[in-house]
C-alpha cells in the first residue's frame, strides 16, 4: 500500500515558518514569497485536517499539534541531509574496485598505486586482474583498465596508451648487437606464437628467421625473460615503459611499428564522473603522459 505523503514543498515551508514563527522569515529563507509559504501551510493542514498555526496580529503561534509534528519533520529532513551526505561522501571516497590485466598491472600499475594513495588517502582502492572484458552490469567492478580498440559498446572509455611494438633487451646483449642481422645469433622470446616478430621482421624487411626460441603465454614474462639476460623480446610500450626508464631494459633499434590497440580506461557511462573514479581516472593519465614524455626524451 503506498505511503501517504504531504507534499515536500509544503513541509519545507511548514518546518521553516514553524521554526523561526514567522511566513516572512521563511519566506527570506527558502527564497520564496510570504505568499508562497502561507498556501504551502494552508495546504498541508487542508492535507493533515488540522491547524498549525494561529495567526495573531503581530506574530505567528503554534497549535499544539505544530509543536508535536515539528521535531517529526524536522528529525526526517536531518536524516534525509545526512542520507545525502553519506551518499556523496562514499562517491568520493570509501571503496574502489579496479579490473586490469595481470601484465598492465605488474609490469606499469602496482609499483606506482603508493603515489595515488598518498594523493587520495580517502579512497580504498580494491585490484583485481582479470583476462576477461568487465560486464559492469553483473559485476560489483567501479571501473577497468583494458587493452584493446576501445569501441566496446555501454561504456565511457577513455584512451589512456598509444602503443608501439620494438625490440628490448638487457643493457649486457645490446652491447652485442649493432644491426638486426645479429639477432641471427640471438635468442629470440615470443608471445603465444612468432607473429610478432614475423610482423616486426617482415614490414622492416629483415631477412634472418624468427620461428625460434621460447614461447610464452603471457605478454609480460618475455620482458621478464629479457630484463634477466636470456634474450631479446618483442614487446609494446606500455609492458617495458618502466624497465626502459630505470635502464633494466634497452632498444638496441630505432625501429618501431605503430600499433591499433592500446590502453583504455573503460566505466559505466553513468558512474563516469562520480569524484572518486574521476580522482582515480585523472591520474592514470597524468602519470601515463609524464612516463611518456620521459620516454621520448630518452636515448
Amino acid at each position: 500500500m503506498p505511503r501517504r505523503m504531504p507534499s515536500l514543498n509544503a513541509l519545507k515551508a511548514f518546518e521553516a515558518a514553524a521554526r523561526h514563527e514567522s511566513f516572512t522569515t521563511a519566506a527570506g529563507e527558502l527564497n520564496v514569497t510570504q505568499g508562497a509559504i502561507s498556501h504551502q501551510v494552508k495546504a498541508l493542514e487542508e492535507d493533515l485536517g488540522l491547524r498549525l498555526f494561529i495567526r495573531r496580529r503581530h506574530r505567528l503561534e503554534l497549535t499544539e499539534a505544530a509543536r508535536s509534528y515539528l521535531p517529526v519533520v524536522r528529525e526526517a529532513f536531518d536524516r534525509i541531509a545526512r542520507g545525502a551526505e553519506d551518499l556523496m561522501r562514499r562517491q568520493s571516497s570509501g571503496v574502489l574496485t579496479v579490473s586490469t590485466s595481470s601484465s598492465f598491472a605488474s609490469r606499469w600499475l602496482v609499483p606506482r598505486l603508493g603515489d595515488f594513495s598518498k594523493l587520495h588517502p580517502g579512497i580504498d582502492l580494491r585490484l583485481g586482474s582479470s583476462a576477461h572484458l568487465v560486464d559492469f552490469a553483473r559485476e560489483d567492478i567501479d571501473m577497468a583498465v583494458r587493452y584493446g580498440t576501445g569501441d566496446w559498446p555501454g561504456v565511457h572509455a577513455v584512451r589512456l596508451t598509444v602503443e608501439e611494438m620494438f625490440a628490448v633487451c638487457s643493457p649486457g646483449i645490446a652491447a652485442r648487437i649493432s644491426h638486426a642481422d645479429d639477432l641471427a645469433g640471438q635468442t629470440l622470446l615470443h608471445v603465444d606464437n612468432y607473429e610478432e616478430w614475423r610482423r616486426w621482421k617482415h614490414e622492416l624487411g629483415y631477412g634472418f628467421s624468427v620461428d625460434r626460441g621460447p614461447i610464452f603465454t603471457q605478454d609480460s614474462l618475455p620482458v621478464d625473460a629479457a630484463m634477466s639476460g636470456q634474450g631479446v623480446a618483442m614487446t609494446r610500450t606500455t609492458l617495458a615503459m618502466r624497465d626502459l626508464l630505470a635502464g633494466r631494459l634497452v632498444r638496441p633499434f630505432t625501429a618501431k611499428l605503430p600499433l591499433d590497440k592500446g590502453y583504455w580506461v573503460v566505466s559505466p557511462k553513468a558512474t563516469a564522473d562520480l569524484p572518486k573514479i574521476k580522482a582515480f581516472r585523472d591520474w592514470l593519465l597524468a602519470e601515463m603522459a609524464a612516463d611518456q614524455e620521459a620516454l621520448a626524451a630518452s636515448p
